[in-house]
């Protein structure tokens, strides 16, 4: 049975102890001043965002979800207008997040148990179409089998949003490949795209990142670019290209973390535990997203489901000033 239907039929079966983290409160909160919550703009991050945010106002926080881009809310943390971010990834993230870090203006506060890949990816069909596949060179000898109307004789590429930013045409450029980045306009419209190619089996490379439940749905590969090192986005003279940096593919088990403006333990020290202990496998990932993507319930609706799904994790996760 689908776990939403256990859900809604009552199927799931709560202990006391588990119960007891829902209903903790701390007596007196530090500040009442919100936690200002980052809202980003792909669904795993919305609903692990709501996650933090019912958590912390069982304990007795006030918050609020703020929209923020990809690459902006570094600094807008570093500065205390915004003070959590649930989803920090490696390959998207990790040079404004670590500037910020060691700047002292945010605090790195660990990483989820999940790791993480986000990279060029394609269904399994399209290597019917381009039997070269994965290896990146194959994007080459099959740029116009991989083509579409508006960047033939290219490869069509479709990636994220732009505030995703991806560094596509440099690596583009430093491979010399044949292909045309198409950016869409948002995560939905990325994968909604991916499900009318594949309905009509037609060629398709896109942006995907995991854990993600796409893989699932739509059996599929990574694409395999040159090994990433750190020396590929800094250093020109590091691989395959004498002259250009981003000769490579994106970091293969990435870090997910948390981070948050460096004031936060200090104003919400019981949060700040609270958002310490809590912990994200892979599979917790994929279920957060599917509840929204694949069920259709709102992000708010999924991060309580999720909550009523793992109560003996969210028991763990409850720090002892909260009781």
């Amino acid at each position: 049975m689908n776990p939403l239907a256990k859900l809604m039929t009552g199927a799931l079966v709560f202990t006391s102890t588990c119960a007891f983290a829902l209903s903790v409160h701390a007596a007196v909160p530090e500040s009442s001043d919100p936690i200002k919550i980052i809202d980003n703009n792909w669904s795993s991050q919305k609903v692990l965002a709501r996650v933090a945010q019912q958590l912390l106002e069982q304990v007795g926080y006030e918050t609020r979800l703020v929209p923020a881009d990809s690459q902006g809310q570094f600094p807008a943390m570093g500065l205390g207008d915004l003070h959590l971010q649930m989803e920090i990834w490696e390959g998207t993230m990790a040079q404004n997040f670590d500037k910020e870090v060691k700047a002292g203006r945010m605090t790195d506060m660990g990483s989820h148990v999940a790791t993480t890949r986000e990279e060029w990816w394609y269904p399994n069909y399209v290597e019917e179409i381009c039997p070269g596949l994965p290896d990146w060179k194959a994007l080459n000898a099959c740029a116009e089998k991989l083509a579409a109307v508006e960047t033939a004789p290219n490869a069509r590429y479709l990636a994220g949003p732009v505030d995703w930013i991806k560094h596509d045409q440099e690596r583009i450029d430093a491979l010399g490949l044949n292909v045309t980045v198409v950016n869409a306009g948002s995560a939905a419209a990325l994968f909604g795209e991916l499900k009318s190619a594949a309905a009509r089996k037609e060629p398709i490379i896109l942006f995907n990142w995991s854990p993600n439940w796409v893989g699932a749905a739509f059996p599929g590969k990574f694409i395999e670019f040159p090994e990433y090192s750190p020396e590929c986005v800094t250093d020109p003279s590091w691989g395959i290209n004498p002259d250009k940096t981003y000769d490579c593919g994106n970091p293969v088990g990435g870090y997910l973390k948390k981070g948050a403006w460096s004031g936060f333990e200090e104003k919400w020290s019981c949060g700040f535990e609270l958002i310490e202990n809590i912990s994200f496998t892979g599979p917790m990932i994929d279920q957060a997203a599917a509840m929204v993507d694949v069920d259709g319930l709102s992000h708010s609706d999924a991060a309580a489901a999720w909550i009523k799904q793992h109560q003996q994790e969210v028991a763990e996760w409850m720090p002892a000033c909260a009781s």
